[in-house]
């Protein structure tokens, strides 16, 4: 398998009150449509989670009529911020928009 077939992942943390967005403008990207259910089991299932360890992450899929993203997510301790781990495609318009994402919704916007 060639490099540019193989699957990539994005990775970073956002702060926590920016999840829902992240995850709501991913799942577009992916033609998915995350709806308050979605955010729902999302939501309740954050709150166990621990990013130090593995076992602790929670995986939500993104199926869209285009990609299937799986994304994993989980809160620091004691912190405002989650990790995120995005993988399931080698396609790098998507993952250029995932690490964008990442990066934008890693920043506090002061009103």
């Amino acid at each position: 398998m060639g490099e540019n077939n193989r699957e990539r992942a994005m990775e970073g943390w956002v702060w926590k009150e920016n999840v829902l967005t992240f995850l709501a403008l991913l799942a577009g990207y992916a033609g998915y449509d995350f709806d308050g259910t979605d955010w729902q089991a999302v939501g309740l299932a954050l709150g166990a989670t621990d990013d130090e360890h593995p076992d602790r992450w929670y995986s939500y899929p993104l199926v869209g009529s285009s990609l299937h993203l799986e994304v994993h997510l989980a809160q620091a301790v004691g912190g405002h911020e989650v990790s995120v781990r995005v993988a399931g495609t080698s396609d790098p318009e998507l993952l250029l928009r995932a690490d964008t994402l990442i990066a934008a919704f890693a920043t506090r916007l002061v009103a």
